[in-house]
């Protein structure tokens, strides 16, 4: 079974190899070649959790090495895999979703004339992500994590026609090489400390090194999760990679490379519990986020753009939890396996409701699309209902766990982070319920669109519905499941570990108050949104409103902070080196050409110039030597 591991990344990677070198003779059936890699990469996931199951817990970890990548004295790197329980998740949800999502983009993209381009770049994501989890040290993950930020790019940039998306793809781009510079340095104090930058001896001797050094490679390794996965200070890129294609949105910014980072932090587990102070930084990082993007989503109109504060906020959940440590681990991973299939139901469902209102992304210029979109309608309402955290369905036992945990975690940081999480759940409740109030419920807003033809809803292909369909029965029993005998827990428990806190609150008092704070962001929500008629142009807003619509003004912020200052110093290195260095430069060649031009003047050919200056220069001599005699 272990030969099966290389095989995970090579069939999407074949499929990207095979669309971007082909040419034109893949066109037709190119679509569906990327989409039957995904399946047979998902064939083969299903196939190693058959036999990991058959296996004892103690003995589920699968490793392949391939061969040597760079083998230099002192220094090793390997083309090895790694399949344990952890990485086994992410398999089956990278490859699980990123089909259904393929399947999806047939009908989503079936009129794009690149179609074939955008499915090897889909094909090309899923083998750099799949990469990324099945690595068994911290080179190889980084290869696959450059590798993401590659089809990221490639993909929210897609539409290159609009400037906007060429803007976004390039803002992506340069706010997760800051993140990655952390995962770099991160690498190379490892291997100072260690000798090594695989799991196995890293975490091995990690119980050696000083808490200084270790707290050093967890800051460099959450400044890295910061920058893929969207979290205070790198969250400025999310909101405008919407302007990629919707299933870029749904399988890249919402199932699986912004988790990227969780999967990081979780991984480095062995690091960060023996790192206290970059724990809590990883805690703090996520109750500002999660807050930060809450807000942020209750104020966009565009639909996306307010999925995409959501899944800011889902994430910062995630990172709360993994930054518990053993408390949080396990749950933090849950939640994002729930997130994956409500927040990719989310996405496409939005998709939908575009493909039906001429490409409409404005909630404003919805409304009353419940009876022209019923399949729509139902599956994005059971991705509402489980985000939110309705009793029964996946992300009440996903983000009730982590609630629990963060009380658990004990003192007053307990209290204060229970606190957040509880707010950021009654937020969540109030600005979903607004997506749906606007989108689906009250009367028609519709507004003809550039070339003024009125919009006319319809109910999306099977291609497309039948994702949303899968993803639905996720979003409904997959936490349940989970939690049932805690077996999700029990998992995870060999990778990750799991240790009970100190919750002043019991299990049951932490659902009612969960319950009761997303019963009131619902009913707040309804009270604003539902009651009266929703204007077509948004109201001016309160001052914290009006911040909100521009991201609480990050953007403001890093232009600030960094973008003006670096503007600065760059312009002040160019002037030092202009009118500094070369200044001392040619100044120095104006110099010595200055006095060679005016001794070259002697030498004009003249012999009775030359006669002239030897006579001077004798009677100087003869001078010279009269005096010192004399003296």
């Amino acid at each position: 079974m272990n030969s099966l591991i290389p095989l995970l990344v090579a069939a999407p990677l074949a499929g990207a190899v095979l669309l971007l070198l082909g040419g034109r003779a893949f066109d037709r059936l190119g679509h569906w070649l990327a989409t039957a890699l995904a399946a047979l990469s998902f064939g083969f996931g299903l196939a190693l959790f058959s036999d990991m199951l058959g296996r004892d817990a103690e003995d589920r970890t699968l490793t392949q090495h391939l061969f040597s990548w760079i083998p230099v004295n002192g220094f090793q790197a390997d083309i090895s895999f790694q399949l344990d329980q952890l990485s086994m998740t992410f398999v089956l949800l990278i490859t699980g979703v990123g089909t259904l999502i393929h399947l999806y983009s047939v009908g989503y993209m079936a009129h794009d004339e690149r179609r074939r381009r955008f499915f090897a770049y889909l094909n090309l994501f899923l083998a750099a992500m799949l990469l990324l989890v099945v690595a068994d040290n911290y080179l190889l993950l980084y290869f696959g994590w450059e590798g993401v930020g590659l089809a990221s790019y490639l993909l929210i940039g897609f539409w290159q026609h609009k400037p906007s998306a060429a803007t976004a793809a390039k803002k992506a781009f340069i706010v997760n090489r800051v993140g990655d510079m952390g995962l770099s340095i991160a690498i190379m104090l490892m291997f100072v400390e260690f000798g090594s930058f695989a799991f196995e001896p890293v975490f091995g001797a990690a119980g050696s090194a000083s808490e200084g050094k270790l707290t050093a490679i967890g800051l460099m390794l959450l400044l890295a999760a910061c920058g893929k996965s969207a979290q205070v200070p790198l969250q400025s890129w999310l909101g405008d990679a919407m302007e990629g294609p919707t299933p870029v949105s749904a399988l890249i910014h919402a199932a699986t490379m912004v988790t990227a980072g969780v999967y990081l932090i979780t991984r480095s587990g062995a690091i960060f519990n023996l790192a206290p102070d970059a724990q809590t930084a990883v805690v703090v990082v996520g109750a500002v986020t999660l807050l930060f993007g809450a807000i942020v989503g209750c104020a966009k109109d565009d639909i996306k753009k307010a999925l995409a504060g959501s899944t800011m906020s889902q994430i910062g959940f995630m990172i709360l939890a993994a930054g518990l440590g053993p408390i949080g681990y396990a749950f933090a991973i849950m939640h994002l396996v729930t997130h994956g299939f409500f927040k990719a139901g989310l996405f496409l469902g939005a998709g939908s409701v575009m493909h039906g209102m001429n490409d409409e992304v404005n909630m404003r210029h919805y409304g009353g699309l419940r009876k022209y979109m019923p399949v729509t309608f139902v599956t994005f309402g059971l991705g509402y209902l489980a985000i939110i955290g309705f009793p029964g369905l996946s992300g009440f036992f996903s983000k009730d766990k982590i609630i629990e945990a963060a009380f658990a975690k004990g003192g007053t940081e307990g209290w204060i982070l229970g606190l957040c999480t509880l707010v950021g759940a009654a937020v969540t409740a109030f600005y979903m319920t607004r997506v749906m109030i606007l989108t689906f419920f009250g009367e028609k807003r519709w507004q003809p669109d550039a070339e003024g033809h009125d919009p006319h809803p319809h109910e999306s292909p099977k291609t497309m519905t039948v994702p949303m369909i899968v993803l639905a029965f996720g979003s409904v029993f997959a936490g349940g499941l989970f939690a049932f005998h805690e077996s999700f827990l029990t998992w995870l428990e060999p990778v990750t570990g799991h240790e009970e806190g100190n919750s002043p609150l019991t299990p049951l008092v932490v659902t009612l108050l969960t319950t009761a704070c997303m019963l009131a962001g619902v009913a707040l929500s309804y009270l604003m949104y539902g009651r009266s008629a929703v204007p077509v142009v948004p109201p001016y807003g309160s001052p914290l409103t009006r911040a909100a619509r521009r991201d609480l003004l990050q953007d403001d912020f890093n232009h600030a902070v960094l973008v003006r200052p670096g503007s600065a110093l760059a312009a002040a290195l160019v002037y030092f080196d202009s009118r500094g260095l070369d200044g001392f430069v040619n100044g120095l060649a104006a110099t010595i050409g200055g006095v060679s031009s005016r001794l070259r003047r002697i030498q004009n050919g003249y012999v009775r110039t030359y006669a002239l200056s030897m006579f001077g220069g004798t009677l100087v001599l003869v001078a010279t030597t009269l005096l010192m005699r004399s003296v």
